[in-house]
């Protein structure tokens, strides 16, 4: 049978953003800190550290965050960096606070520049992030672009040939398909991850997008509702559709 890991209660609460270890041993005295409806009042206790956890342990009246591996659905705004460092209005603080402590830290799966909007991931849990953004793993994502000027028609077969070259790149573009919403919009899925890809792809073809929304990571779309700035964790099955 397998050993059940265990923590401190002040290391693990430490650990997740909630404050510093004397902070976590202030609030275990004043009774903030309660596991299976009893208090815990020594916020040195080792306890187990089993899944269920966040549904036994609750910290200043509210439930204790997921442990590590969460992943986020996020529906980015315009104008939001995603990044940990940069200045202005960053995705991380859309978040509670406290998950910008979390160790391991929280990080977007691969990004979406500052003027690009919709399905953002982010993940504590880095055996996912690179198994999502690996090359080798031919991840799909969708994006609706409206473009400035009405497409000729032509543009899907350039997309799909495999043959497009980026300006300043040597190695042509894997074949991306293009679904036609209307003279100046558009769906274009693509499997690689290039910078500004989706802009350089109508650009190289004489085109320029306007506004830029990715809807579909895999198998995975931003869900009916979620409006833009919202986000909500997702479930193993939601994980999954990812590699669907």
């Amino acid at each position: 049978m397998a050993k059940v890991p265990s923590s401190r209660v002040d290391k693990l609460l430490s650990s997740m953003g909630y404050g510093s270890r004397s902070e976590m041993a202030r609030m275990a005295k004043a009774g903030g800190i309660v596991l299976d409806g009893a208090e815990v009042a020594d916020a040195s206790q080792r306890i187990a550290v089993t899944p269920d956890l966040p549904l036994r342990m609750q910290i200043d009246g509210a439930p204790l965050d997921p442990l590590a591996g969460l992943v986020i659905l996020l529906n980015k705004p315009l104008g939001m960096t995603c990044s940990h460092k940069e200045d202005g209005p960053l995705v991380y603080d859309i978040l509670p606070g406290r998950w910008r402590e979390r160790d391991p830290a929280i990080s977007t799966i691969g990004r979406l520049d500052k003027q690009t909007s919709g399905l953002l991931l982010l993940t504590d849990d880095g055996a996912l992030l690179h198994r999502v953004i690996s090359p080798k793993r031919h991840i799909s994502k969708t994006y609706r672009a409206r473009l400035a000027r009405p497409l000729s028609g032509a543009e899907g077969g350039v997309f799909a040939s495999g043959r497009l070259m980026l300006e300043g790149e040597e190695k042509p573009l894997a074949p991306a398909a293009l679904e036609i919403v209307s003279e100046t919009e558009a769906l274009l899925t693509v499997t690689e991850g290039r910078y500004h890809q989706v802009r350089r792809m109508f650009a190289a073809v004489g085109n320029h997008v306007t506004d830029l929304h990715r809807e579909r990571i895999g198998g995975l779309g931003l869900p009916d509702g979620l409006a833009a700035g919202q986000w909500r964790l997702l479930t193993q099955a939601e994980i999954a559709l990812i590699f669907a």
